[in-house]
């Protein structure tokens, strides 16, 4: 593991997704060098199998460890479902932290009146059941209902993140989870905090709370680099750089509009 403090950490995702994570890092850690892979030639993970996502996974990877990052975030739960412990594996010493922790630390917090936990992901993550052995690692006494939702990724993709298409999906998605009284909602995709916003009005007049992973990933993302003393010192504004396997034409429109900056280096790699 690179003991530079200045190193970048890295993050990446199957799409557009991982942004969320990116944002999140930046606002809790503004110092800190970001370099970002989008696997947008391969988009979406979460109907492949899980040889596919490991293989993909793991090039991803290893392009991260070439930019000599100090720490990896996998900001897909689909990966985080089907390859963490290959990536910890291939890129020890170097930290690994992922969603699906983040997730269940994120959502214990929260108050569990009736014991009910709601899972939304993709049908990897929602066929691997990883949300539910890493809930009841910690909370065996928890009911668990999930719940694939495969149009969110395209429509998130494609940036339809707030309209009559979107609020239509999400009401036929969520119908059955409004109805068990629900402590919290796991959002068990990185695309779908794009739609916390309609979630939550979806949920309103419930007890429901809606869970993003992302602040939570940042959270133990601050805490790790503290104790490993790899937190960067310096004074100015963290850089960010972006990688994408493909250029949809809509990537970094979207994505300065969700950052709320301008990309000012956004690199098309072929991984192998």
């Amino acid at each position: 593991m690179t003991s530079d403090n200045r190193a970048p950490i890295g993050i990446f995702d199957s799409g557009i997704g991982g942004l969320t994570v990116v944002k999140a890092v930046m606002k809790q850690l503004p110092h800190e060098d970001i370099i970002y892979f989008g696997d947008t030639a391969r988009v979406p993970y979460g109907i492949k199998s899980v040889e596919t996502i490991r293989d993909y996974a793991i090039q991803i990877t290893n392009f991260l460890l070439e930019k000599k990052v100090k720490a990896i975030l996998i900001a897909c739960n689909s990966v985080s479902a089907a390859a963490n412990e290959q990536i910890r594996e291939c890129s020890s010493p170097v930290p690994v932290l992922d969603v699906v922790e983040a997730g269940t630390v994120a959502s214990l917090k929260e108050k569990n009146i009736n014991n009910r936990i709601g899972i939304i992901g993709t049908l990897a993550t929602v066929g691997s059941g990883t949300y539910e052995k890493s809930i009841h690692k910690y909370a065996p006494e928890k009911n668990i209902y999930s719940k694939a939702c495969p149009l969110l990724v395209p429509l998130a993709e494609e940036g339809w993140v707030d309209n009559e298409v979107a609020d239509l999906v999400l009401q036929k998605y969520l119908a059955d989870f409004k109805s068990k009284d629900m402590d919290v909602l796991i959002l068990g995709c990185t695309h779908y905090p794009l739609f916390k916003s309609n979630i939550e009005d979806f949920f309103t007049g419930t007890d429901t709370k809606v869970i993003d992973s992302a602040i939570s990933i940042a959270e133990m993302t601050s805490k790790l680099l503290k104790d490993k003393k790899l937190l960067n010192s310096q004074n100015e504004s963290g850089k960010f750089e972006c990688f994408v396997s493909d250029k949809p034409q809509r990537f970094q429109l979207l994505a300065e509009r969700f950052l709320g900056k301008k990309l000012h280096r956004l690199d098309i790699v072929s991984l192998k």
